[in-house]
């Protein structure tokens, strides 16, 4: 097969990271496999960067503003919108539709990216479209010259400008009144509901082909404006590398990360964990400091790994932030080294970190969040944990708690901390689940599967739409 992956970037987590990894897989298989992305991270010869449209005069005036813009806007944040719209291909047009809160889609370039392919494309799959680099009112023609699949990440595709509704459901009936407009991407004025029209404009005409890595997302997405255009739904779960990210000696890892052997070691991990909005980061500082003035047989030491504030000590606990790492055997490592793994959120939908610390053979405490009940099995009647479903310790993978229930999670994290053998039946649990269903070569199957169903489906639909 020819295919073509659209997302924002080929580098970083999340849903970059997932769409890169379909890509190199797809083409370790022998397939011709390409993506097309807002911002290139790699030197991988089979990704091309979606340009912005502007002269080479244009160019040297952009890096020259940016190199004084760019400091002063960490600073500023009244400045931001500047600094994207020097990127844009019309500047004053951009900061007009900024300013009047509509979600900007002029990026004229995304409109070729069948023709920045190196191949023609049978299909097209795309992943998050925004972060400014596609035009979305695309999909209509995109869609009927090639079939187009949509892997949803986040909800952005469904609602009026945020990438998750931290506070209700507006979504489902037209985005009024926004609570946040600062949740990223976020707009100046509350056009949400403008926003929500024009997307519900062009799903009407297009046709999609609709994925989700989890069945939270996927119900969600079900009942939004993307229905008007979906033809398909499918249900296809993340996968990690298992050659990667696998058990392995834990005395080992930490002296190759400089960790002490004798602490209890316990790991979150997320790319700028202290600013991103669906993290909760503060739940698992809370519930650190708890362990520690809990646990004084020997240190306790969280790694929080994607983080960039300076190191400091709770009591008997130390909060040691760790730059993002992209080196994956190295993040593995980081696994293999801690006795368990925390995740707090305020809005997931299936975190792959989860996935990686189960196939580390680490048992997760984690917050209840979106489609990551879908991940743990929550162990029965432990301390902390939530009211929801539960297994016992033959199939449980970790403890589950309400979300921002720093007590809960310190109650059960201290659970795992002080019995050896329950930590490892559970972690063994993990390990062999992730082996069963998130294998990234099972991902890669069930995506081509789906891709195999949809290729002759669409090709049917259009000759139908030819011969009328």
């Amino acid at each position: 097969m020819n295919i073509l992956q659209v997302s924002s970037s080929d580098g970083g987590g999340g849903a970059n990271k997932v769409a890169s990894a379909v890509h190199r897989g797809l083409r370790a298989r022998g397939h011709a496999s390409a993506m097309a992305v807002g911002r290139k991270r790699s030197l991988d010869a089979d990704v091309v960067a979606i340009p912005r449209g502007m002269s080479l005069p244009r160019r040297v005036a952009y890096r020259a503003a940016l190199r004084v813009i760019r400091p002063l806007a960490r600073r500023i944040a009244a400045l931001r919108p500047l600094r994207r719209a020097l990127q844009s291909p019309h500047s004053l047009s951009y900061l007009r539709q900024r300013s009047t809160g509509s979600e900007v889609f002029d990026y004229p370039e995304s409109r070729r990216i069948l023709e920045l392919s190196p191949f023609t494309p049978e299909l097209v799959h795309v992943h998050n479209l925004h972060s400014e680099y596609f035009d979305l009112r695309f999909l209509e023609k995109l869609s009927a010259r090639v079939p187009v699949a949509m892997t949803l990440h986040d909800e952005w595709t469904f609602t009026g400008h945020c990438a998750y509704t931290l506070v209700g459901d507006r979504w489902r009936d037209g985005c009024r009144s926004c609570p946040d407009l600062e949740i990223y991407p976020a707009i100046q004025r509350d056009a949400t509901h403008e926003n929500w029209l024009v997307k519900q404009s062009i799903y009407e005409r297009s046709r999609l082909y609709v994925s989700a890595p989890s069945e939270w997302l996927l119900d969600r997405a079900r009942q939004s404006i993307l229905a008007a255009g979906a033809v398909d739904w499918r249900l296809i779960r993340n996968g990690v590398d298992l050659g990667i990210f696998k058990p392995a000696e834990q005395a080992t890892a930490r002296d190759t990360l400089g960790l002490p052997r004798e602490a209890h070691v316990l790991l979150f991990t997320a790319n700028a964990m202290n600013r991103n909005p669906f993290k909760d980061y503060r739940t698992i500082e809370a519930a650190v400091e708890r362990l520690g003035a809990e646990l004084r047989d020997r240190p306790l030491l969280l790694i929080a790994l994607g983080g960039d504030e300076p190191s400091r000590t709770l009591g008997n606990a130390e909060l040691r932030q760790v730059p993002y790492e992209t080196a994956p055997a190295r993040v593995a490592a980081y696994y293999q080294a801690a006795d368990v793994y925390l995740h707090a959120a305020n809005a997931d939908t299936f975190p792959t970190t989860i996935l990686e610390a189960m196939a580390v053979g680490r048992p997760v405490v984690a917050t209840a969040v979106g489609g990551i009940p879908e991940q743990v099995r929550s162990l029965a009647a432990m301390p902390g944990a939530w009211a929801g479903a539960a297994a016992d310790a033959t199939t449980a993978t970790g403890v589950l708690v309400e979300a921002h229930d720093a007590g809960g999670m310190a109650a059960a994290a201290s659970a795992l901390l002080t019995d050896d053998d329950l930590r490892a039946r559970l972690g063994a649990n993990a390990a062999a689940e992730a082996a069963a269903l998130y294998d990234i070569e099972r991902q890669l199957d069930e995506t081509l599967a789906w891709y195999a169903a949809i290729l002759p489906d669409w090709h049917r639909w259009r000759h139908g739409r030819a011969a009328s």
